[in-house]
């Protein structure tokens, strides 16, 4: 395994990080494909025997239930000390006016719900999941900055959302001596590359750690175009992101192509391709067999040629940004 800094900081984590949402109570929340505690605890140890020490999580996930298997395995299987845990707050938890966003209010009890699921003191990284438009940035990011003072987090980051947000975050923070985001998790892989024009060159320029989510396009770019999966068709979130057919389909022949002329499977092509920018520090990668870590980690070998690089990049066409709500 190679390890980098996070972004800025002197926090080193693995290059590839374990998402976690795959994990959580069947049925519980929006999330019908997500594996049980029993069948979880394998992938999560394996990703550790891999030495894998970055895991994301979120309190939304399976309605807190996957931030309890995350936690009651690394507790288990890992120590505390070398497990960098990550997770998110921003969706709906509760019924009612307060039940979600980016308030002080929900941010000061989402972290202590958060710390007891996970059962640890601490959260190395909290994210705000997504933009919150209905709380002033200026109590989102103090609020952040006194968890931190708290103790009960170490380093904050963002995840979707337009670049001049998170531009202005920082900026709020920077004029009131508050904490400042050190990771963007943005939507990116090879069909949707959006971020290649705004947020990517700002996270590079400033320092900012980039953890990309679904770098495997939820499994699109691992499978021939037209395999159905029980996560495609039940993932209504899903169905929103990748919604330009024909381009998309060129890539993921493209992908099929090389993979095919290396000798190696599609997942470490597309991830191979994501691992050669210089901007991404570790793609959040999900795992629901052993087999997807393994080649998560075989990626990590694999050089892609400028030619290769090219063949990949061709096919895409603009899309509309999607993934910020």
């Amino acid at each position: 395994m190679e390890y980098v800094k996070l972004g800025c900081t002197g926090l080193d984590v693995s290059r590839l990080c374990l998402g976690c949402m795959t994990y959580g109570g069947p049925g519980r929340g929006n999330h019908a494909w997500t594996l049980d505690e029993e069948t979880s605890r394998p992938l999560i140890r394996r990703a550790l025997d891999l030495g894998i020490n970055f895991f994301d999580t979120a309190n939304v996930y399976s309605d807190g239930s996957s931030e309890e298997f995350v936690g009651r395995v690394l507790k288990e299987h890992g120590q505390r000390d070398a497990i960098v845990l990550a997770t998110k707050v921003h969706g709906r938890m509760h019924a009612g006016p307060n039940g979600m966003g980016l308030s002080r209010k929900a941010i000061l009890s989402e972290i202590d719900y958060s710390l007891r699921r996970l059962g640890t003191d601490y959260v190395d990284l909290y994210q705000i999941h997504r933009w919150d438009p209905r709380t002033p940035i200026e109590e989102t990011m103090q609020a952040l900055h006194d968890v931190i003072k708290a103790g009960k987090v170490r380093y904050i980051g963002a995840s979707s959302m337009y670049a001049w947000q998170f531009a202005k975050a920082q900026h709020v923070a920077e004029r009131n001596g508050w904490t400042r985001f050190v990771s963007m998790q943005n939507h990116y892989n090879l069909l949707y590359r959006e971020e290649e024009r705004e947020m990517m060159p700002l996270c590079q320029d400033s320092g900012i750690a980039v953890i990309p989510w679904s770098p495997l396009a939820r499994g699109r770019l691992t499978r021939a175009w037209n395999e159905q999966t029980e996560r495609m068709q039940t993932d209504e979130f899903g169905k929103t992101l990748y919604v330009v057919p024909e381009a998309d389909r060129r890539v993921v022949d493209a992908v099929a192509a090389i993979a095919a002329a290396r000798g190696v499977p599609k997942a470490q092509v597309a991830l191979a391709w994501m691992l050669g920018k210089s901007y991404v520090t570790a793609p959040i990668v999900g795992a629901s067999k052993a087999q997807h870590l393994d080649d998560a980690v075989a990626a990590l070998l694999l050089s892609l040629t400028p030619e290769e690089d090219r063949v990949l990049e061709d096919h895409y066409v603009p899309h509309a940004v999607s993934g910020h709500s």
